[in-house]
């Protein structure tokens, strides 16, 4: 299946550059540029039924194929939290977020993390694919870089031997959970 447009049914910024990256030659379309207002409350039990419910609320208003994805940090000692709460956290934003989480973390040895992510692709006909994706790596014990958002500072990612937070945009991509997960959705897409 061919795509030439699509909303992104998100209105965060560094989710969306991600997204226009790796559809190259997809023309994307943030869902408050395309018309639709309003939020759409997030009450899935998992990254997949969020990203679900926001990809078909876009669709339906808009009747045009919408792409979501849900994704979050996921914590070995906190038992997965903050998982699909990772945005909402603290209640008080990225900066709160990631001061909590260190907070949480004093002391522990065990610092073992993944990101998460899942994306979900709704077309106007009523079909739906998915794309999942994930990347290891462990919780600093303070912030290092000033790149990304959310706790990418935090994050250290096996796969660059650095934090998410010193990694170039090019080089988080290549191996981030959304950039999995939209890979993963794309194989798909060549079948669909």
């Amino acid at each position: 299946m061919q795509l030439t447009k699509l909303i992104a049914a998100s209105g965060n910024e560094g989710k969306i550059k991600e997204i226009v990256k790796i559809f190259k030659g997809v023309e994307i379309i943030p869902m408050h540029q395309a018309g639709f207002e309003g939020e759409i409350e997030e009450n899935g039990q998992s990254f997949r039924e969020n990203a679900y419910i926001k990809a078909k609320a876009v669709c339906d208003k808009l009747g045009l194929p919408a792409l979501a994805d849900d994704s979050g940090l996921c914590v070995d000692f906190l038992g997965g939290a903050p998982g699909i709460y990772s945005a909402r956290f603290s209640g008080e934003g990225d900066a709160a977020n990631r001061k909590l989480l260190l907070e949480k973390m004093h002391g522990v040895t065990d610092r073992r993390a993944h990101f998460e992510c899942a994306v979900c692709l709704c077309l106007p006909d009523g079909r739906k694919l998915f794309g999942v994706g994930q990347t290891s790596g462990s919780i600093l014990t303070e912030e290092h870089g000033k790149r990304g958002f959310g706790y990418d500072p935090l994050f250290f990612s096996d796969d660059l031997q650095k934090s998410f937070g010193e990694a170039t945009a090019r080089e988080k991509n290549r191996v981030s959970h959304r950039a999995r997960a939209l890979k993963d959705l794309m194989e798909k897409l060549k079948t669909f």
